[in-house]
């Protein structure tokens, strides 16, 4: 029965609202603000979420990144050079104590000064592996990388950068040209990287990285050629340090083993390292935490926008009691004429739903576009779910329905008799 009086009773809400159309009016757009709030506060919050996950999932989420770090106080001293951090021997002790281990790359890092003929750039000269280029995710724009045999027969050559690339030779192909690294090492370019983004940095265990501005040789190469001993100005004074791995990247079958994996690790590093010169980065770990962080985030910027709904509720609230002041002697004719409280109360309720779920199509049009209108004109990263305008759409039409039943049952349950005497 009720079913069969709603078209009716739509049809008369909107007559109803239609009387007063700039009340109306101005009462959907509270709801609209607020849907459209709530939208773009998710989009952003969803954004900024997926963009720090998408930057620590470049690291690895099966990878264990282990580096050198020079510890504090006195350290001990080889041919007057202090010696610190992570060795080979450490990487056959990971490999060879820990099954779930599936490759154990090492790298080694300098900063040099690069050039080709006038033109010179000041990059990170990295030693690695071929395997280094899986683990990095880095993609070749041409050419190769470095291969097993580059690395054998300790081979001088070398791949560049995007951005080492594009300085030294801005219009020319590098492919199989010399370059100069430092003052007498020559290399020949046999290939170069696609541009990528800047790796985050992750407190002192693990910088930031600009994997544009590196230019990669084989790992024995690396060692040969540009020496084992470091110098370096710390603090004002000249340093000569030897640290024989800067890092090495641990990769482990399963995401499910990589935290067991990092402890067996940890334990074996403190057993050959006396000095705290070594230090972990678990990406799974900042993943998890990423995602719980962002997760908050998002709430609190949901229900910051949410307030906006609130207000919007309110405004409904008040439009419906000045309806239901208005229509007091039309509720009394109805009643006398039979209808019931239940069909009294269905009537404001509807109309209540009408205003609150018009606002809501209209705000969900408003959010969309200034979610689009915040990436194009601020460069900032937003990302617009399903569920997100779903909840925005439920939410308004919820808090129509919320806030329109105190009006609704206020006409219904009026005395019909002082209904029809109201002037």
């Amino acid at each position: 029965m009720l079913f069969e009086r709603l078209p009716h009773a739509i049809r008369v809400g909107l007559k109803s609202l239609a009387v007063h159309k700039l009340r109306s009016t101005l009462t959907v757009l509270g709801v609209v603000f607020g849907v459209g709030s709530v939208i773009v506060m998710l989009a952003v919050g969803e954004g900024a979420k997926a963009q720090a996950i998408a930057q620590i999932q470049e690291l690895g989420a099966t990878n264990i990144i282990l580096r050198s770090v020079r510890p504090t106080g006195t350290l001990e001293e080889s041919s007057g050079a202090v010696r610190y951090g992570l060795t080979l021997r450490d990487r056959d002790q990971i490999v060879s104590a820990i099954s779930t281990v599936v490759a154990a790359t090492p790298m080694r890092e300098r900063r040099k000064e690069v050039r080709y003929q006038d033109r010179k750039v000041e990059c990170r000269v990295v030693g690695v592996t071929p395997n280094y280029q899986e683990l990095n995710r880095l993609s070749l724009r041409r050419g190769r990388f470095i291969s097993d045999l580059d690395n054998e027969k300790i081979a001088p050559v070398a791949v560049l950068a995007a951005h080492t690339a594009r300085t030294l030779f801005p219009l020319e192909d590098p492919i199989g040209r010399t370059v100069r690294v430092g003052t007498d090492q020559y290399f020949q370019v046999v290939g170069v990287t696609e541009p990528r983004a800047q790796s985050p940095g992750i407190g002192s265990a693990l910088p930031a990285q600009d994997y544009n501005l590196d230019l990669y040789v084989p790992f024995r190469t690396e060692r040969y050629r540009l020496g084992e001993v470091f110098t370096l100005v710390r603090s004002g004074k000249l340093t000569r340090e030897i640290v024989e791995l800067s890092q090495i990247t641990v990769a482990v079958d399963e995401m499910d083993h990589v935290k067991k994996s990092a402890e067996v690790i940890e334990n074996i590093l403190k057993g050959s390292h006396p000095y705290p010169d070594t230090a972990m980065t678990v990406p799974l770990d900042l993943l998890e935490k990423a995602e719980r962080t962002q997760r908050m985030f998002t709430l609190v910027l949901g229900a910051i926008a949410s307030i906006s709904l609130l207000v919007g509720g309110i405004g409904i609230m008040n439009i419906m009691l000045a309806n239901v002041t208005e229509r007091t002697r039309e509720i009394g004719i109805r009643r006398a004429l039979g209808a019931k409280r239940r069909d009294i109360t269905w009537q404001f309720l509807l109309e209540t739903v009408v205003l609150s779920s018009t606002g809501g199509v209209l705000g969900l049009v408003l959010g969309v576009a200034l979610s689009f209108t915040v990436t194009h004109f601020f460069a900032m990263s937003t990302v617009l779910r399903a569920w997100s305008l779903l909840l925005a759409f439920t939410i308004s039409v919820g808090v129509g329905l919320i806030f329109g039943t105190y009006p609704a049952r206020r006409a219904a349950y009026m005395d019909p008799i002082e209904a029809l005497r109201h002037e």
